[in-house]
């Protein structure tokens, strides 16, 4: 089992009673990683009932607009919008779009060019799902417990890309973890200009939401992925027992007996006997929400919980598309549209029933779902070199669950549109990045590259000593579009892939940064494309109904 999404205490779980293992997982106390502090979890696929209480600092955070605050729960959303249901299109629309929240879709300077077109002209889909774990109302506060943190600045509990394949055969979730260290870029608010400033180093991803609302969540998961999203979807804390209802319930399986409560009271309340059942209305809420009691106790034991869920309801919908009646049917498409917050171009009924209707063409077994890679930085997480490898198949459209047809090779990228200066008047860093968990730095590796550009007239080439990262493959990155000539020639005067050139904004010129796959010789030698999904992405299949969760021992009854 790979390392879980290391947890910030649940403050309003408690963990006096809780495996140590599990207290160490959620990292309890201070941690004093990279800045990061523990905030409450709420109970967007977060806290689970009690007391709640308050982390100092917390409410540091820029505070949100009023109707912000309404985007939570991701669960049921993200499973109506691969299902969708078959009669939306006819239900009153000016109603139905009525209920449907909007913002802005991406908040960052910085904008990831959309994929190219495959040779059929279609392209990816992909959606960020983000839940809050805000509460804005008096029945999510019921629901959610926590009351002391009504009104304070949400917190993206849950972040969930859903990728749809350019020729829409199969579909990929990847989830990343709440509290994954990476730095927040520097998000606008389009609607009164108000700037939030870049985060100062890293912090956990879920501070992302309030650094202006969502569009700073898709600015952070493009800075972090280099992924473009197209649109993003929220649905609030409410809505997934009302919608659970709607559906009559969804299968889940546990290992043994549940009670997802320990002596001081803490945990989601969660009930269940050994094997499998249909949950549905706060049951549901429950299972999703669920820490205590699912194997270790971590926040990755409760996304494959998560995940289950999800897959079982995309079953459901798909076998009852039309429901048992009308009634049902408005009834859900009522509970979906009032749950949503979506970007403008998500903004009504008939655009996100199109939406669902490419998304349904993907067959449960061809959907996957995972985790991203991390590994522990203190009590804290960050993405693993398996993370990049996970992102790259998304980048490039490859299927998780190793179905795809063989591709042919990529074609040569179009010239960039600012050619390059000639060799010697290019100025080009040049990093030691060969680093890896199993192995040291290999010595000398930026000098004698550095050499090898001065040689073949790139004069003005230097090592750079003061920076060591840690990079798989070879890279060579820019950071604006006039120095993406001069990148690409320098990557061909080495052999370097044009795939291996990249856009970013860490950079302040033409920076190479020598990877573990170049740690000897002066002939850089592409490896091997490794298309598999990482195994500690822990997948899995849409179709699997034979899923079922352990039960921490702890946590079961007779």
């Amino acid at each position: 089992m790979t390392r879980s999404s290391v947890q910030g205490e649940d403050t309003d779980e408690g963990a006096a009673d809780a495996p140590e293992r599990a207290q160490a997982v959620r990292g309890d106390g201070d941690n004093g990683v990279d800045g990061a502090k523990d905030e409450p979890e709420g109970a967007a696929l977060g806290a689970e009932g009690g007391t709640g209480e308050g982390t100092e600092g917390e409410h540091d955070a820029p505070r949100p607009r009023r109707r912000r605050r309404v985007l939570r729960w991701t669960a049921v959303v993200l499973a109506v919008v691969l299902a969708g249901t078959a009669g939306a299109g006819y239900l009153y629309y000016e109603h139905l779009n009525d209920n449907i929240k909007q913002d802005a879709l991406n908040l960052g300077d910085n904008k990831v060019a959309k994929p190219t077109p495959n040779a059929a002209g279609q392209t990816p889909l992909n959606i960020l799902v983000i839940g809050s774990d805000a509460r804005d109302s008096e029945e999510n506060q019921q629901l959610g417990g926590a009351r002391e943190t009504f009104g304070s600045t949400p917190l993206a509990d849950v972040q969930m890309l859903v990728h749809l394949s350019a020729d829409r055969s199969n579909m990929s979730v990847v989830s990343m973890p709440r509290d994954t260290l990476l730095e927040i870029p520097r998000c606008t608010d389009p609607d009164d200009g108000e700037v939030y400033p870049a985060s100062e180093g890293r912090v956990m991803t879920n501070q992302s939401l309030g650094h202006g609302g969502p569009g700073c969540t898709v600015a952070t998961w493009q800075e972090l992925t280099g992924i473009h999203i197209d649109h993003f979807v929220m649905v609030d804390f409410a809505g997934v027992v009302s919608m659970a209802d709607a559906v009559g319930g969804v299968p889940v399986c546990v290992d043994a007996n549940i009670h997802s409560r320990d002596a001081g009271g803490h945990g989601s309340g969660l009930k269940l006997e050994k094997g499998t059942h249909p949950v549905k209305g706060e049951q549901a809420l429950q299972w999703l929400r669920t820490r205590y009691g699912f194997e270790d106790g971590s926040d990755l034991a409760r996304a494959k919980a998560q995940h289950m869920y999800l897959n079982a309801m995309v079953r459901v919908l798909r076998e009852n598309a039309t429901l048992s009646s009308p009634n049902r049917l408005r009834r859900l498409a009522e509970e979906a549209t009032e749950a949503l917050t979506v970007d403008p171009d998500l903004d009504s009924v008939k655009k996100l029933y199109d939406l669902s209707d490419e998304l349904r063409k993907v067959k449960p077994e061809r959907i996957t779902m995972t985790t991203m890679p991390n590994r522990y930085v203190g009590a804290r997480v960050e993405p693993t070199e398996d993370a990049e490898q996970l992102f790259r198949l998304v980048r490039e459209d490859i299927a998780l669950d190793g179905k795809d047809a063989k591709k042919e090779p990529d074609a040569e990228p179009e010239p960039p549109a600012d050619p390059a200066a000639p060799d010697d008047e290019i100025a080009v860093q040049v990093r030691n990045g060969t680093r890896t968990d199993e192995l040291g730095t290999a010595p000398g590796r930026a000098n004698t590259v550095t050499g090898l550009l001065v040689d073949r007239g790139f004069t003005k080439a230097v090592a750079d000593p003061s920076v060591l990262p840690s990079e798989d493959r070879t890279v060579i990155r820019y950071p604006s579009a006039d120095l993406e000539g001069d990148a690409r020639r320098v990557a061909k005067s080495l052999g370097v892939p044009a795939s291996s050139v990249k856009r970013s904004t860490d950079v302040s010129g033409v920076t190479l940064v020598v990877g573990a796959d170049w740690r000897e010789d002066t002939a850089y030698r592409a490896p091997e494309s490794d298309d598999r999904t990482p195994e500690s992405a822990e997948a899995l299949n849409g179709a699997d109904d034979s899923a079922c969760m352990h039960v921490n021992p702890a946590f079961t009854w007779s």
